[in-house]
């Protein structure tokens, strides 16, 4: 008896672990192929982006793209929070595009129906050959990797469907499928808590789907049958909630109320549609391929978490609005207003999904480099208007265009290292950091001159009337190459690039010519010494922004800016 105790222990050891091995290459594969398929979109998916910020309807298709691209809701989900809480779209469009991401990710299930096991391993090769050894062309293989991952996938189903075939002949396990297939509640729970524990839905209904085309003790039916697998299907959506509501702790009020709407949405449909479960199969198994239940139940359970979302979504869409005051009463109150220290874009739960971090990235630039184009006007306020307030005010400006160049460069330098990163991504990454460092040495020679200001100002002294008009010119100038050149970045325009490129030479020669200029006013004793130096650090700081103006046209001139990554995302709410 022992014996026999012990060979039953060892076979249930080894379909556990057939099981859970299974699992991990089923989930390994699916993020490796959504990596390999984010990868090989590239730039496509500032396309994607693009369409995030505009109505409820386009957000839906959005989010639905940005899943089927992305191979997970949660990512997705965990996108549009960060987005909610840099407050580049509201509450509205966020669960429209929560819906469509809903609805996105009914394709991996459809992609699992599709009964291609026998041709994983033709799938693995194939991948294989196009990652491994064609590495020169990025396209091919990142490709290869989607392909490569996708075999490994269904190897993955292929051991987990051959280790829940003894599993299934065991009446114990045979009872407790007829349970859960009778009570719906459990289903529910058994659904749910699956998905939150394995934090994947596609991986929840890949066990379902294979467990339903598992055969029960007669040999002829599913264990569980499609009238089973519905509720269970429903908590996978719901289970599938935690990582919006995790990706939430420590945001903003919005970012809360986003993930508790994702919540609501799946909750309360699960609540419509439960009572409606025997008709939802009969529907299906209606539209679904017809044979034997076995053949056909996997593509059953595909439909039938394609009809209840897209059913959801169509409930749920006219009552958006509601939705939103629903959450808003849940999650009273207003996001307080963030010191001028901290940052207001970035978002390091995106970092994931570079494409979207990168433009997290940029738009905390643009806010930095718009204090640092009002820096100059302020600086030439300070400095010929003797303003000491002002001067101050530039200083203290300076403190925080520093902090932001460390809090962006960190941030940028952190999306180096995620998977899914392109070449051209690396290179859009390198030249933004490069940027920064330009706008942060703009408020540095800002700072230096409004602290000249001061010690003018302290001092009491005075420049001669044509030395002020000639540091007037230069401002002047200066600034017309801040606010150019920084419009080129935020609009790509390389005509305006190369117009800062040629005021930068007329800075060069300006100041070569004010230097000769100052030499002789000293000969004639029209100035003096004492403030030599001050004139000509001064001239020197106003013709090193110029440099660093230069250096941004240079970036643009690169496609380096920040229109190929906004795009339409600037019509945020």
């Amino acid at each position: 008896m022992l014996l026999i105790g012990g060979k039953m222990n060892t076979e249930i050891l080894k379909i556990v672990l057939q099981l859970l091995g299974g699992l991990a290459l089923f989930i390994y594969g699916m993020n490796f192929m959504s990596d390999g398929l984010q990868k090989a979109a590239g730039d496509k998916m500032k396309s994607i982006l693009s369409l995030l910020t505009r109505n409820v309807f386009i957000g839906v298709l959005a989010g639905a793209a940005a899943t089927a691209v992305l191979q997970s809701s949660g990512a997705v989900t965990v996108m549009v929070i960060g987005f909610v809480s840099a407050k580049l779209m509201n509450l509205k469009q966020a669960i429209s595009i929560i819906m469509g991401a809903n609805i996105g990710t009914c394709i991996t299930a459809q992609l699992v129906a599709f009964q291609i096991g026998d041709y994983s391993w033709a799938f693995v090769i194939v991948g294989f050959i196009m990652y491994f050894f064609l590495p020169k062309y990025e396209k091919i293989r990142d490709f290869g990797q989607a392909i490569f991952a996708f075999g490994i996938l269904f190897s993955g189903l292929n051991i987990m469907a051959a280790a829940m075939e003894p599993l299934a002949q065991s009446p114990v396990f045979s009872d407790l499928m007829l349970k859960v297939s009778d009570v719906p509640v459990l289903g529910i729970i058994v659904g749910a808590v699956m998905t939150t524990i394995v934090q994947s839905s596609s991986a929840s209904i890949a066990v379902l789907q294979n467990l339903a085309a598992t055969a029960g003790p007669d040999g002829v039916t599913s264990i569980i049958g499609l009238a089973g697998a519905i509720p269970i299907l429903f908590g996978t959506n719901i289970g599938s909630t935690t990582t919006a509501l995790l990706a939430s702790i420590g945001g903003t009020v919005n970012a809360k109320r986003t993930a508790i709407s994702h919540t609501i949405f799946n909750v309360v449909g699960t609540l419509i549609f439960i009572w409606f479960t025997p008709y939802i199969a009969d529907f299906v198994m209606m539209i679904s391929p017809s044979g034997d239940e076995l053949n056909v139940i996997s593509r059953q359970i595909a439909n039938a978490h394609m009809c209840f979302n897209i059913a959801t979504t169509i409930v749920f869409l006219p009552l958006i609005n509601v939705l939103v005051k629903v959450v808003t009463k849940i999650v009273p109150g207003d996001d307080q207003e963030k010191s001028p220290m901290e940052t207001v874009y970035l978002d390091y739960n995106v970092l994931e999904q570079p494409f979207a971090a990168i433009y997290l990235a940029t738009k905390e630039l643009a806010r930095m480099a718009e204090m640092t184009a009002a820096m100059i006007v302020e600086t030439k306020k300070a400095f010929l208007g003797n303003d000491l307030e002002t001067a101050h005010k530039v200083i203290e400006t300076d403190l925080i265009i520093n902090n932001l160049r460390d809090k962006i460069v960190k941030y940028l330098s952190s999306i180096f290292p995620v998977e899914t990163v392109t070449e051209h991504q690396s290179v859009t990454i390198s030249g933004l950091m490069h940027v920064v460092s330009d706008i942060e040495h703009i408020g540095d020679n800002c700072k230096d001159i409004a602290n000249f200001a001061v010690d003018k100002i302290a001092k009491g002294y005075s420049f001669s009337d044509s030395a002020c008009a000639e540091i007037y010119q230069c401002f002047d100038h200066s600034s017309k190459m801040v606010s150019d050149s920084i419009e080129a970045l935020n609009t790509g325009n390389t005509l305006l690039a190369r117009h800062v490129k040629e005021q930068q030479e007329e800075m060069a020669d300006m100041e070569e010519h004010l230097r000769e200029k100052h030499m002789r006013r000293l000969n004639k004793k029209q100035c003096s010494p004492e403030f030599s130096v001050v004139y000509t650090d001064i001239v020197n700081d106003l013709k090193k922004i110029g440099d660093n103006c230069d250096n941004i046209a240079n970036a643009v001139l690169k496609d380096i800016n920040f229109r190929a990554i906004k795009d339409d995302g600037e019509k945020h709410s």
